[in-house]
């Protein structure tokens, strides 16, 4: 049954090639792509392969999708392969990250927040799920994702968004009461840990959306767009 599936899969998606190529709106079964989307990658950029590379661009590519296949990694890894050099210390820091001392909720609250600064569905939809998986209440989810007021929220979660707002928005400042209080909250290494979270996931928004990376067909977009 899933050797069926690949198959129409590969026939979906050449179909889909072609109609790229030659300049129309590709379809997927679920919603239209632009026209510049490739039906690949879903993004404007195509699908770099390993093979495309010399063997130290070969070594970086695995570090970044794993030693099996030719075919990288949707979404941050494939754009950020065209700065070959750039993208394995970038793909490092991520990882790097992932295992902050702040622990996984929070680091998954860092990435909501810059996501919905940025509008950046791709990067949202992925980090709700995750953040769920983590077991982040919905309630603060919610609050991230509909812009709400964190009145109500713990004081933990509530301090994140609030500091990350303040990073993301305005002035770009951060008042000293509110620095110290996430010094208070976290420690100075968890206060850094949580800005470069942020930080981290501000640039892959900015760049998922200037490649207008798009979700494939089988995933449900979960950020209301403005």
């Amino acid at each position: 049954m899933k050797y069926i599936k690949k198959i129409v899969l590969l026939v979906s998606a050449m179909l889909l090639s072609a109609l790229a190529t030659s300049g129309l709106i590709a379809q997927t079964s679920e919603r239209m792509l632009p026209a510049d989307i490739d039906p690949m990658s879903y993004s404007r950029l195509p699908l770099l392969l390993k093979d495309s590379f010399d063997a130290e661009g070969q070594r970086i590519f695995e570090t970044i999708n794993g030693t099996e296949g030719n075919v990288p990694r949707i979404g941050p890894p494939n754009n950020s392969m065209y700065s070959i050099g750039p993208s394995e210390p970038y793909d490092i820091m991520n990882q790097l990250l992932r295992r902050a001392s702040v622990g996984p909720q929070f680091f998954e609250i860092s990435t909501l927040v810059p996501a919905r600064e940025f509008n950046q569905q791709y990067e949202w939809t992925a980090h709700e799920v995750a953040a769920q998986r983590v077991g982040v209440d919905q309630e603060i989810i919610d609050v991230i994702k509909y812009d709400r007021s964190v009145t109500g929220l713990p004081e933990k979660e509530a301090a994140v968004i609030e500091f990350g707002r303040a990073m993301l928005r305005g002035d770009h400042q951060v008042p000293s009461e509110m620095f110290a209080n996430m010094v208070d909250l976290f420690g100075r290494q968890g206060t850094v840990e949580i800005i470069m979270i942020m930080g981290d996931y501000t640039m892959t928004a900015m760049l998922l959306n200037a490649v207008d990376q798009n979700l494939p067909p089988d995933r449900e977009a979960l950020l209301p767009m403005p």
